[in-house]
């Protein structure tokens, strides 16, 4: 059977996105995702390089999805339904950009420009919708409410309570995303 490099590269960076959603950037072993990639850690180092280029073609790659899943709207609040449930159902983005925040903190992220061009879509989206105020403040948010209330469940327990479920919590972010729209348009 002839070697499939198309096939290598998807698995590892298949597993590469669980390793670094589990562990970060740190915490990841190399050894760990040629195993469960079935692949040798050669081939991961010719195919992406070190470790910290691995994991930024993996965030890359999630974010993409993302993008591709969940699109700009005019339409915040409906926009945050869409992002809760993307990271609902898939929460390995989200962790992986918590990781990156953890490991990096303030400094420049790899392919930021690009990053700040995407993120300048969804704040031109928000712009269109006609609402006034600060669109890049509604747009932050908005990504902060929707992903927050994913990426700490432990948060969510203590404050709202074990028996308060991911669905009564989806209907709570975008209430609130409405609040902040209806803010902004009373605002204009």
């Amino acid at each position: 059977m002839a070697y499939d490099s198309t096939a290598t590269k998807a698995r590892i960076l298949a597993a590469a996105t669980a390793e670094f959603a589990a562990h970060g950037v740190s915490g990841a072993r190399v050894d760990r995702i040629a195993t469960e990639a079935k692949a040798n850690k050669r081939a991961i180092y010719d195919y992406f390089g070190d470790k910290n280029k691995l994991f930024a073609v993996v965030l890359e790659r999630a974010l993409a999805e993302l993008a591709d899943a969940v699109p700009p709207s005019d339409d915040l609040p409906a926009y945050a339904e869409r992002l809760f449930d993307y990271h609902r159902a898939r929460p390995e983005a989200l962790r992986l950009v918590m990781w990156e925040a953890l490991e990096i903190g303030d400094q420049p992220v790899p392919a930021e420009e690009a990053r700040t061009a995407h993120y300048q879509d969804k704040i031109d989206a928000a712009v269109s919708g006609g609402r006034g105020g600060d669109a890049r403040a509604r747009v932050f948010f908005t990504l902060a409410l929707a992903g927050w209330s994913i990426a700490m469940p432990q948060l969510r327990r203590m404050v709202l309570g074990p028996g308060h479920s991911l669905d009564d919590l989806r209907t709570d972010v975008v209430q609130a995303v409405q609040v902040l729209s209806a803010t902004a348009e009373s605002q204009a």
